[in-house]
Parts: C-alpha cells; sequence; structure tokens
C-alpha cells in the first residue's frame, strides 16, 4: 500500500498493511517555523509544502492538514464569532484595532438594517508568526442578537471559496499518493456556539433555556453545513472536526443528552460522499467514549495522555469494537519537545505496544508538535515507529 491507501483504509477502519506512522503538523507557525528558515505565516502553500516535504523526508505517511486563514489578517475564515469579513448591504463592518504589545484586539461593530452586533476579535503573537487567536467578547448576548445574525449573516465570499478550492488543489497534487489532505470545518455545533455566546452561559445553556439553545445550534448548523460543504467540494480527503469545547466539561449524560444528537447528524452530513470524519477531543475524553461509540465518526483522536488529558488505550481497548478507528501516540510537550531521545523511544514503543491491538489504529504525536521540539526526538520517534510498524504488520 501506499501512504494515500494506508492512511485512508484505516481511517475508515479497513486496516492496512501496517499501522500508519505520521507527524501533526499545525500550518500556522509552532513547529512549522523550524522547518523553514525563511518562514512566511501568510504562505501557507510554501509552507504547507515544507511539511509535506519533511515528512516525506522520514519515510511517515503524510498527513496536511489544512486551516484556512483570510489572506489579509491573522484571522479565521468563519470559524470565531460571526462574519467579519464579508459585508453586504445589510452587513457593513467597522472595526476599531488597538495593540498591546504581543496582542491586538479587533473591535467589530457590524451594522444591520435594524440594529447593530459588537464582538472582539483577540489575536495573541506568543513567538514571531506564530498566533493564539479567540472571539473574547461574544457578539450574541439576547435574543434580539440572534435575530439579526440569523437574518442578516452572510457566508465567504466566492473569491474566499475559490481561493479555497485552490489551495487544496495544489496541495492534494503535491501530497499525492505519498497521503492525505485534510481540513478543519468550523467546529462541531457546540464548537461553533462556544465563540457566539459567553462560556459562562453556554454549559447550562441547555438546562436554563433549552429554546435558545436549540436556536442557536440550529443557526450554527446552517453555518457549519454550508462550510463543510465548500471543503468537500473542494476535494479535500477527510473532515477534521473539533470536539473539544464540550470535552470532558460536561460528563456523559449531559453530552448524550444535549450535544450527542446534533452530533450525530453533522458527522452524517459530512460523510454522506464517503469523506471520512475525523473527530478531536484533546483534552479529556474517557469519560465520553459511550457516547462516541453511537457517535457515528470514522475517526476519533487523539487519546491523549495523562498530564495533558486522560487517554487510556488500554481501557479504550476494552471498550471498543469496531465503531471507529484511533488515532493516537506520543505525548507532544513533555516527551517530544522536552524529552531525551531515549525517553521519545521508549514511549513510541509503549503505544505502538497497545495499537497494535485495534483494528485500525494510527500512530502521531497526539497534538501538533511545538515550537522547540528537537530535531533528533523526531527521527527517533519516526525510525522506532516505522520498525515497530513492520514488526506488527
Amino acid at each position: 500500500m501506499n501512504g494515500r491507501e494506508r492512511l485512508l483504509n484505516t481511517l475508515n477502519g479497513r486496516g492496512a498493511d501496517r499501522i500508519p506512522v505520521t507527524l501533526f503538523i499545525q500550518s500556522q507557525g509552532h513547529f512549522a517555523k523550524q522547518l523553514d528558515e525563511e518562514y512566511d505565516p501568510w504562505n501557507f502553500e510554501k509552507t504547507q509544502k515544507s511539511i509535506i516535504d519533511y515528512q516525506r523526508s522520514l519515510g511517515l505517511d503524510v498527513h496536511a492538514r489544512m486551516l484556512f486563514f483570510n489572506p489579509y489578517e491573522p484571522v479565521l475564515t468563519v470559524f470565531q464569532g460571526l462574519n467579519a469579513q464579508t459585508e453586504t448591504e445589510c452587513w457593513k463592518v467597522t472595526v476599531e484595532k488597538e495593540e498591546d504589545g504581543y496582542s491586538r484586539r479587533y473591535r467589530q461593530t457590524i451594522h444591520t438594517p435594524e440594529g447593530n452586533l459588537h464582538q472582539t476579535f483577540t489575536v495573541n503573537e506568543i513567538q514571531k508568526g506564530t498566533f493564539m487567536y479567540a472571539c473574547t467578547e461574544a457578539p450574541i448576548r439576547t435574543r434580539k442578537d440572534l435575530e439579526l445574525a440569523e437574518k442578516y449573516e452572510p457566508f465567504c465570499s466566492q473569491s474566499v471559496r475559490r481561493k479555497m478550492a485552490e489551495q487544496v488543489k495544489i496541495i492534494k497534487d503535491y501530497v499525492g499518493e505519498d497521503g492525505i489532505v485534510s481540513a478543519w470545518s468550523n467546529g462541531s455545533l457546540f464548537n461553533n456556539i462556544s465563540s457566539l455566546i459567553d462560556q459562562t452561559e453556554l454549559y447550562a445553556l441547555f438546562l436554563t433555556d433549552p429554546e435558545f439553545y436549540d436556536r442557536l445550534m440550529s443557526f450554527a448548523k446552517k453555518r457549519v453545513y454550508d462550510y463543510t460543504d465548500i471543503l468537500l467540494e473542494a476535494g479535500v480527503d477527510a473532515i477534521c472536526l473539533s470536539g473539544n469545547a464540550a470535552g470532558g466539561f460536561l460528563g456523559n449524560p449531559m453530552f448524550e443528552k444535549y450535544v450527542l444528537p446534533y452530533e450525530q447528524k453533522y458527522i452524517a452530513y459530512c460523510q454522506r460522499k464517503g469523506n471520512p470524519v475525523i473527530y478531536h477531543n484533546c483534552g479529556r475524553v474517557m469519560e465520553l467514549v459511550p457516547s462516541y461509540l453511537k457517535m457515528g465518526a470514522k475517526n476519533i483522536e487523539p487519546f491523549s495522555p495523562a498530564p495533558l488529558g486522560n487517554g487510556d488505550l488500554r481501557q479504550l481497548k476494552g471498550m471498543l469494537a469496531r465503531e471507529f478507528s484511533v488515532t493516537s501516540g506520543v505525548d507532544q510537550i513533555h516527551i517530544l519537545q522536552s524529552g531525551t531521545p531515549e525517553m521519545t523511544a521508549k514511549a513510541v514503543e509503549k503505544v505502538m505496544e497497545q495499537g497494535k491491538d485495534f483494528q485500525s489504529f494510527i500512530m502521531q504525536n497526539v497534538d501538533f508538535l511545538e515550537y522547540g521540539t528537537p530535531m533528533e526526538n523526531i527521527k527517533v520517534y519516526a525510525d522506532t515507529a516505522l520498525s515497530l510498524s513492520e514488526k506488527y504488520r
């Protein structure tokens, strides 16, 4: 099998000739800066190609994950908050920009014929070219706010859609048969509304105001489903779906009753054309496995071990039949970034020994590689995992 066949077969639960071994490298800063001395945070194509080349150089199964940014500012395309990047006659945006050291705040006022909406988007440049970002002042506080958003919010412009499709084609052609190209959706529905309302309200809203909660989720549905259609039309192989906002905060009974029904429908929508969903919860996960068994996602990741999360592959194996394939691996902070080559080899051996018992398992660093990760550790990771992958085939 080639890398593309190996990853797609495993994601879809069909198994492969050996355990696929890959790397999770985010293309916006972080470890990507170590791969290119002339790293440019806005040259997405060049950065993705350097990530692909690096995985190839290690003999890995290539996985290129795409996250689409507005080409002019370090702001996600309709991921966080309401769309402040596309204007219409009924949706005009004014922005006040504030700078404070390494932080930039975009105080956005959205003008509609029936009233204004307000949100703040904050960008912290934690190191040159590496940004952390969030909607730090949520735009929807009242039913009136939601009504305005429902009625007037535009979606991605045609120029943004074309640019996304062009980028997917370029990167997919570059990867070829060596691996796959996935892209991040703008979250599960629960993740999507987590940037629309204050999170102090979010985690009890389905109890305190179930009608408003359902309306918010219905609003998120249109936004998320439309964005997913763009990704599928662009030709991505798989959809990466963030599920961490619910994470372990709700507990399984609450998750199963108030979040799972929405997740099931959305995942079915994503996978209706055969593209597998990679469902990502990088925090506490084990308490939600009973719901995940019913969710329908082809793949769940990354089952982060303590202290990053509470992933336990031995426990998971006892709970799982063939409901989903599993992606997991080595702690990217305490092992790969901060540990020694010997620690790395030992951690890889442990995970591969556990992973071989699953019907379908993909080996990777559990979350994206951080800046300052020793290249020697990554080489040891790749060599050890590939050697054991051949042994366990």
